[in-house]
């Protein structure tokens, strides 16, 4: 199969992009960067350069192709985000009218069934509903939970207050999902046949805020770390505003964290719990997070 990839060689995009040129499929990744050509090409895969905001640019890049997997990178300097993830998306979907591609299977998140009150997640939601408009295109939406990386976000707080803390915590219960399993879920995906409209959970361990912060206070030997404190919604408003974030930044931060511990943006989820975990556990993560920890 003729594959493309979007988000460059990120988190996602590396192992997934070496995993399909090992089934032997022609991979093209998409990347903004010029100086990612190179390692791209280094990996067996094609190289198509620009931007996804250049439908014109998508649109050659996406011919002849049989799949493609859709991601919107980040971009936390839109203050509008669901303007930016629909803008994307349609971007996507008018590339793929015109160049007949059959499968797609897009990068979104759990808690995507939800319209409001989800923060940087809302955009998702907007993105699903755009690319379900395609027709006689089989689609797959992945929903991962809470990326294990976003954990190193709380470093900085735990060297210079010796705790960890959010607006959710405590006995909240975080889904959390390592890139490198959602590769494994898109690879799948990607070469699936049939006529297929679904949405796909994933998540590679599924615990406590607590039992979180207990196991990132063992791997850094900071066994003292061993609950995560719940802050309301103004503390954490004001702490991130005085840190000098931007406001629709906190807005959007905020919004993310009350949802994560009312319990609003797992509800679908734990509707549709993925039958087998992903591989990485928390403990695997938490020996890559100790090591920046004490790089840092």
């Amino acid at each position: 199969m003729k594959i493309i990839i979007t988000g460059s060689l990120g988190n996602i995009g590396k192992p997934l992009t070496q995993e399909l040129i090992r089934q032997g499929h022609e991979v093209t990744v998409i990347s903004s960067k010029a100086n990612k050509q190179k390692d791209i090409e280094a990996l067996g895969a094609n190289a198509a350069i620009g931007s996804l905001e250049d439908a014109g640019f998508l649109t050659a890049a996406f011919a002849g192709a049989d799949a493609l997997f859709a991601m919107v990178p980040p971009n936390y300097a839109e203050e509008n985000q669901v303007e930016y993830y629909s803008r994307l998306a349609n971007n996507y979907v008018n590339a793929v009218k015109q160049t007949g591609i059959k499968r797609v299977v897009h990068l979104s998140s759990y808690g995507a069934d939800l319209d409001k009150g989800t923060g940087y997640i809302l955009g998702a939601h907007y993105a699903e509903n755009i690319l379900n408009k395609l027709q006689g295109v089989s689609i797959t939406h992945l929903r991962p939970g809470y990326f294990y990386y976003n954990l190193l976000n709380f470093i900085d707080m735990i060297k210079h207050t010796g705790m960890i803390g959010a607006n959710y915590g405590g006995n909240d219960k975080l889904v959390m999902v390592a890139p490198a399993d959602i590769a494994d879920v898109a690879a799948e995906e990607l070469v699936a046949t049939g006529n297929i409209r679904s949405i796909r959970y994933i998540a590679s361990d599924d615990m406590t805020a607590n039992e979180v912060a207990q196991t990132l206070g063992a791997a850094i030997d900071k066994p003292q770390i061993n609950s995560w404190l719940t802050f309301t919604d103004e503390q954490t408003e004001n702490s991130l505003l005085q840190a000098g974030m931007p406001p629709h930044a906190v807005k959007n931060i905020v919004e993310l964290g009350a949802s994560i511990h009312s319990g609003a943006l797992r509800v679908d989820y734990d509707k549709h719990i993925p039958i087998t975990l992903g591989k990485v556990k928390l403990a695997d993560f938490a020996k890559e997070f100790a090591l920046i920890y004490k790089k840092g």
